[in-house]
């Protein structure tokens, strides 16, 4: 019996994930995790309201939701001073560079982002067919310059860059971002990722037009607002390549329930703002907790702190196995010389006390390994 005819495309791609999920590592340690420090989730949890909002609409959850998302998109739009139709709300950052990747990329264009970023874009880009170029970082920084020198000269259709960054915490302030915008070669379009700006420094946002349309802005609830587990996030873009999106969207992918607690979140600066002091705190604090162990955290606008282990690839991932045996979960940066380096989220101080009692001898036993 055959199976299904795969296209050539897909038949070319490896069978490969971008990220390992902390379930699966425990299914395959046959123990849970004591301290969840590497999804980038929000331990802070969300806003209680969101929660009530979600509570009181799981009752109608039998009916789908609103497919327009017109309350949702109406308060996000009012939120950054928006017009409506000048935002998109997809399933997730995620969901949304899938749709984004398939209406601008076809087999064989080229598309620009930093060797080592977010690799999930990487991921749609393959899938569509499109052809990667990457440039590499400066320093721990995403390089502004060189992303628009590589998009001109590939004739890209697409230039990547997340601000603030992950996997290295780091960010341009809005002036660099908006200088960007502006180097944009014709026929290109700059995909911001903006999915921690919530937790960055004033003026790290830079002021764009929305109708602007060189560039796409993406913003996400899974972060600052503690809802990774509904998939919502949002695109802020000129109108017509906002209503392109209709072509492409699954129209039903954001339900009633999700679309309730994130219009809550979104109404509850209160909780956002102490959830950024929390933060401020526990990047702290895991600073303090890594320089016990020789470890130099990085300056970080994130709610996660990327930590310099002093040494390559070979000694943070095995840092980060031995972290992983002492039930705490982490994740480290990809690519050299960012590998260097493991990258552990913002937690409780439960989180943290566990951190600090196990990352001593973790690192100890990662030193040995890596000396043998």
């Amino acid at each position: 019996m055959q199976g299904p005819h795969y296209t050539g495309l897909v038949a070319g791609l490896p069978a490969t994930v971008p990220f390992v999920g902390p379930e699966a590592q425990e299914r395959a340690r046959g123990a849970g995790f004591i301290a969840r420090l590497g999804a980038n989730e929000s331990r802070f949890g969300p806003s209680p309201a969101a929660v009530a909002a979600m509570a009181a609409a799981a009752q109608d959850a039998w009916m789908y939701g609103d497919p327009e998302m017109f309350d949702l998109r109406t308060a996000i739009a009012a939120h950054h001073g928006v017009r409506p139709a000048q935002v998109l709300v997809g399933e997730g950052i995620d969901g949304i560079l899938g749709n984004l990747v398939r209406l601008v990329v076809a087999p064989g264009d080229a598309v620009v982002t930093s060797d080592g970023a977010y690799p999930t874009f990487n991921f749609h880009v393959a899938g569509f067919g499109g052809v990667l170029h990457k440039v590499p970082y400066r320093g721990d920084h995403e390089d502004p310059q060189a992303l628009l020198a590589k998009a001109a000269a590939v004739g890209a259709k697409l230039v990547y860059i997340a601000n603030p960054d992950n996997p290295m915490g780091s960010w341009h302030d809005g002036a660099t971002i908006r200088a960007m915008v502006e180097g944009v070669p014709d026929g290109c379009l700059l995909v911001l990722d903006e999915a921690y700006v919530d937790l960055a420094p004033e003026g790290t946002a830079p002021q764009i037009d929305a109708q602007d349309a060189r560039v796409i802005r993406l913003r996400t609830f899974s972060k600052g607002h503690g809802l990774a587990g509904l998939r919502v996030g949002y695109a802020i873009g000129a109108e017509a390549l906002i209503r392109a999106f209709d072509k492409v969207r699954n129209h039903f992918g954001v339900g009633r329930v999700a679309q309730a607690g994130a219009l809550a979140a979104l109404q509850d600066a209160g909780w956002l703002a102490q959830v950024r002091g929390q933060v401020v705190r526990a990047r702290d604090r895991i600073t303090a907790i890594g320089a016990v162990s020789g470890l130099v955290a990085l300056p970080s606008a994130t709610n996660f702190v990327t930590l310099d282990c002093g040494g390559d690839g070979r000694l943070a991932r095995a840092a980060v196995q031995a972290l992983g045996a002492r039930g705490v979960f982490v994740r480290m940066p990809f690519v050299a010389p960012h590998d260097r380096c493991i990258r552990i989220s913002c937690g409780t101080d439960a989180d943290l006390d566990r951190l600090a009692e196990v990352l001593p001898s973790a690192m100890d036993e990662a030193r040995a390994l890596t000396r043998a």
